[in-house]
């Protein structure tokens, strides 16, 4: 099923059950997905453009809570961080740090990286393969420590 299927079906038990700050969070995940549809001009969206759309949104709202909670207002900081978790649940399992430096221990045998001036090649693969289940910057880390 489609992200766009499943978010309109959770739109309508959202609605049933008179959940306001659930109702909210995927408006927005619902308003930011019709923006990108009309955007490129193009009707379908690949899972890779979905995933990035839903990680922008929860990057967006944590660093907003975080914000919030600097200038002492942890009542918006809390809804934040509530639209935060449900846009999650959309997002794919991440990976453990083993099964990522695994992953990332393979593209570095299929690109034949010897030093940290490969780096480049490495990230665009793992990056890639990664999608949506890794934050890049983890992933830059690992790729440092095992080519330096």
């Amino acid at each position: 099923m489609s992200l766009e299927t499943t978010l309109m079906a959770d739109i309508k038990a959202a609605m049933l059950a008179r959940d306001q700050k659930k109702l909210e969070a995927l408006r927005a995940i619902k308003a930011q997905i019709l923006l990108e549809k009309t955007k490129g001009g193009n009707t379908e969206l690949t899972e890779a453009v979905e995933l990035g759309i839903l990680q922008k949104l929860v990057k967006q709202r944590k660093e907003s809570a975080a914000i919030y909670e600097q200038n002492g207002r942890q009542e918006l900081a809390n809804e934040e961080l509530f639209q935060a978790s449900v846009i999650e649940a959309y997002l794919p399992q991440p990976l453990s740090e083993e099964q990522l430096r695994n992953v990332i221990k393979q593209v570095i045998a299929q690109v034949g990286a010897t030093s940290i001036k490969d780096m480049g090649k490495v990230m665009g693969m793992a990056t890639k393969q990664v999608a949506g289940k890794a934050d890049n910057a983890k992933v830059s880390q690992i790729v440092k420590e095992m080519l330096g």
